[in-house]
C-alpha cells in the first residue's frame, strides 16, 4: 500500500532501478537487466506492462469516466520498475505531503495515479519484455518476466467438511438472491447456513436475532462469528462469510487454503486499506468473501473488540480489531469485490478467480458457470474428500 514507508527502502548507492513483482513472477535476470539498460536511468521512468479499464468502474472511483482506456496502470504480476530519480522524488513528496485518499482499494491503479500526479509526473511506459505469458513475438521480443497463472496449492486441498459457509441475507432478498446461490455454488458446500432477519423454512434461513440494517452489518457478522465458535464442531477449522450476491468457487478455495496453517490465526480475502498513510489499518472487504480460521476468531473474541453499533461496517471493524491485535490480514487477488467486467481483461486472463460479487446488470448464473464452476478434476477432489469423511 502506498505510504511514506513504501519508498523508505535500502538500496545500494550504485542502484539504478527498483523492481517490484509478485511472489509468483518468474524473472530472467540477464534479460531484465538488458531490458532496463534501454531506458535512461538518470530520468524519471515508470515501467511496466500496461492495464486499462474498458469502462469506468467503482473500484477506481469512476476515474476517467469519459474515456477510461486512456489511463494505463501496471500489471503487478508482470513486474514494474521505478528509476532511482523517480523513487527519490516520490519519497520527498510522501514526506512533505500527506496522502489525500482515505481508502486504498486497488493499489496498482492508485500507485499509477499518484506517480502521474494529474499530469505533472510520468505516465507508465509500456515494456514489451514485462509479460504474464511466456512468448516470442515476431519482432524478436522475448520475455524478461512471466507469471505462474495457476491456482496456488500446497498439498491436498482442505476437505469440504472442514469449511463452514455462512451466507448473510435478509428477508427482502430471499426471493431473488438466494435462488441464484442454489442454482450455482450451494452444491459445492457441505456445511452452509443462511443467516437472516427472518426464519424461512423453505430455504431454510436462520433468524440470527439482529434486525436488518441498510448500511453496515457489523452486528450480524459478529453474531455469525460467535455462532461458529459456539455451535460448530470444535475440530472444524474454517469459516467463510459471504453476501447473498457473492459468487464463489468452494473447490478452488479448498486448494488455496492448503497453503495456510490452520493452527495460526488467518484472515484471508481481498484486502482494502483505510487511512494507511496516517496509521490506519487493512481489512478484508466483505463482498468478495471473508475467510477466517477458528484460531483467529477465538483471538478476536478474547480481545473484547466489538461493534460500536449494529450498522457499523463489519469488514472495517473486524480489520480494526485484528490490527489492534497485531494479526495481519492476508490479501489474495483471487477474491473480487466487484463483477468480472469491473476488472481489466488482461488482469483476469492470468487468474484462476475464487469469487466475484454483485448481481447488478449481469446474469449471475452465466458469470458463475463462465468463471467459477468446478471442472472435472475439482469435482473428483471434492467427492474423494466427502467419501473419506463419510
Amino acid at each position: 500500500i502506498v505510504s511514506s514507508t513504501m519508498f523508505s527502502v535500502s538500496y545500494s548507492k550504485n542502484s539504478s532501478w527498483i523492481f517490484f513483482c509478485e511472489e509468483d513472477t518468474r524473472i530472467q535476470i540477464v534479460k531484465l537487466l538488458k531490458t532496463l539498460r534501454r531506458y535512461d536511468k538518470s530520468k524519471e521512468f515508470f515501467l511496466g506492462k500496461a492495464l486499462h479499464d474498458d469502462e469506468s468502474t467503482i473500484i477506481h472511483h469512476y476515474a476517467f469516466a469519459e474515456n477510461p482506456t486512456v489511463f494505463k496502470f501496471p500489471d503487478f504480476a508482470a513486474g514494474w520498475a521505478l528509476s532511482i530519480p523517480l523513487v527519490k522524488k516520490l519519497a520527498r513528496r510522501l514526506k512533505n505531503e500527506p496522502l489525500k485518499s482515505d481508502f486504498t482499494i486497488d493499489l496498482k491503479h492508485e500507485i499509477a495515479l499518484y506517480i502521474w500526479e494529474k499530469g505533472n509526473g510520468p505516465q507508465l511506459t509500456l515494456v514489451p519484455e514485462f509479460c504474464t505469458e511466456d512468448f516470442n513475438s515476431p519482432n524478436g521480443v522475448t520475455c524478461a518476466t512471466t507469471f505462474t497463472n495457476f491456482l496456488p496449492q500446497c498439498g491436498d486441498p482442505v476437505k469440504k467438511t472442514d469449511i463452514f459457509i455462512a451466507v448473510k441475507t435478509c428477508r427482502k432478498f430471499h426471493g431473488d438472491r438466494i435462488p441464484i446461490v442454489k442454482q450455482t455454488w450451494e452444491g459445492e458446500a457441505t456445511f452452509i447456513e443462511y443467516y437472516s432477519d427472518y426464519a424461512e423454512s423453505s430455504i431454510p434461513t436462520v433468524d440470527i436475532g439482529i434486525p436488518n440494517t441498510e448500511r453496515g452489518h457489523c452486528g450480524k457478522t459478529f453474531a455469525i462469528l460467535e455462532r461458529f465458535l459456539n455451535h460448530s464442531p470444535a475440530e472444524m477449522p474454517w469459516l467463510v462469510i459471504v453476501d447473498d450476491d457473492t459468487l464463489i468457487s468452494i473447490s478452488r478455495l479448498q486448494k488455496l487454503l492448503s497453503c495456510y496453517d490452520s493452527s495460526e490465526p488467518v484472515v484471508l480475502g481481498e484486502r482494502y486499506g483505510y487511512g494507511l498513510g496516517t496509521g490506519g489499518y487493512s481489512y478484508i472487504t466483505g463482498g468478495g468473501g471473508m475467510v477466517f480460521n477458528r484460531e483467529a476468531i477465538q483471538k478476536l473474541f478474547a480481545s473484547k473488540c466489538r461493534c460500536y453499533s449494529n450498522d457499523a461496517p463489519d469488514d472495517m471493524v473486524i480489520g480494526m480489531c485484528f490490527s489492534g491485535l497485531g494479526i495481519p490480514v492476508t490479501h489474495s487477488p483471487l477474491f473480487h469485490q466487484a463483477r468480472p467486467m469491473d476488472y481489466p481483461k488482461d488482469f483476469l486472463s492470468h487468474q484462476v478467480p475464487i469469487s466475484f460479487h454483485k448481481h447488478w446488470n449481469v446474469d449471475p448464473v452465466k458469470i458463475y458457470f463462465t468463471w467459477l464452476a468446478p471442472n472435472v478434476q475439482d469435482l473428483e477432489y471434492g467427492s474423494k474428500h466427502v467419501r473419506e469423511d463419510l
